[in-house]
């Protein structure tokens, strides 16, 4: 295992690790190898101000470390600001573990990596993201006690995704409430991009509603099922972005929001779970408010899953975790007027309200 610290490992500021850790305000990113299971995996912790960084891990097949290292370097700052915006004594974390979940991964691997995550005393606690199961949390365990979202027969919250589902459904309410002076989705044509556990969870809400759905995936046996289940309509590969929607909602990999499909989207709110929407964050933001779009920033609206694991450790049970999610609805209001109010994109009133907690945190 190598750790990198901000100030103390490496002086150089030619090492491109720390400068990018300097870049984006990371206190501490750790390597991890072990020949015996193939574990390959980066930790990376943003920040601690507020409290123990906490956020999932995410097994993904990377083309190469370096793809790993940004991702888990964005992934982990924007855990920072989920949890300040949210008003959780939490910091932000993340740790990605390189390879195929569906052929690389075992209890070994995942044994093994859960020692590394109690190497770092709890000041990183992992939860489920991506590629990883409450199976695999329940083997993270097995080695460490800095884990969350274990099954609730062990007595834990459970798969978060139900939970992070609630909040972007709540999220794209408030925007529709913003945009049309009404919250009813019913009739309103939404694209939902990515139907894994947190996309099916909001079609389901959807569908409830009366909305007319859209549905993508990578899997065609999932777009079947959910199809058939709910009544959505398929769309294969990117014609995605081309059909006429009110709001699209990605739900999959983050920058799907980029100039190659902000050329082609045709709706009026963007409101879903995937973490990092805007492949630039200023660009893309600003091009989203010069269009008329209302943006929902992804690390509020997605903070369900959070809120989630977070009452498992201070014990709330799923009344108040609900309670604490729809919040999101008025806490998204509150930034689209600022947004609005100050002449700013909605992703930069977001981030300034978490930063501002985060600054207090520290000055006190």
């Amino acid at each position: 295992m190598i750790k990198v610290n901000d100030v103390q490992d490496v002086q150089s500021s030619d090492n491109p690790i720390i400068r990018k850790m300097s870049e984006m305000g990371h206190e501490q990113v750790v390597f991890c190898q072990d020949q015996k299971t193939g574990l390959k995996a980066i930790i990376a912790i943003h920040s601690t101000a507020l409290g123990p960084a906490l956020g999932g891990t995410r097994m993904w097949k990377y083309n190469n470390e370096l793809e790993a290292l940004n991702d888990v370097l964005r992934l982990s700052r924007g855990m920072t600001f989920k949890a300040s915006i949210s008003g959780l004594d939490l910091g932000g974390g993340k740790a990605v573990i390189i390879g195929d979940a569906k052929t690389e991964k075992t209890d070994d691997l995942m044994r093994r990596f859960g020692k590394f995550v109690e190497t770092l005393s709890g000041n990183y606690i992992t939860a489920e993201d991506v590629g990883m199961t409450t199976h695999d949390m329940e083997m993270i365990r097995e080695e460490t006690k800095h884990v969350t979202g274990i099954p609730q027969s062990m007595g834990g919250s459970g798969d978060p995704s139900p939970v992070t589902a609630y909040g972007v459904y709540m999220g794209m309410k408030a925007s529709a409430m913003y945009k049309w002076g009404s919250d009813d989705l019913k009739g309103k044509k939404i694209a939902v991009q990515g139907i894994g556990n947190v996309g099916e969870n909001l079609v389901k809400y959807l569908s409830e509603e009366g909305s007319v759905i859209y549905i993508n995936d990578i899997s065609k046996e999932q777009l079947n099922k959910v199809a058939a289940k709910y009544g959505a309509t398929i769309v294969e590969g990117d014609a995605i972005y081309d059909i006429d929607m009110d709001i699209y909602a990605p739900c999959a990999l983050g920058a799907s929001v980029n100039d190659y499909t902000l050329s082609r989207l045709n709706c009026e709110i963007i409101a879903g779970a995937a973490n990092n929407q805007l492949a630039d964050e200023v660009k893309h933001g600003q091009m989203l408010m010069d269009m008329g779009i209302i943006y929902a920033p992804d690390f509020l609206i997605n903070a369900g899953g959070l809120i989630s694991v977070y009452s498992e450790i201070k014990g709330y049970d799923q009344k108040e975790t609900l309670a604490k999610t729809k919040e999101i609805y008025n806490t998204t209001l509150d930034i689209l007027r600022k947004s609005e109010l100050e002449g700013i994109t909605s992703h930069e009133a977001a981030k300034q309200i978490a930063q501002t907690r985060i600054e207090q945190s520290l000055s006190n």
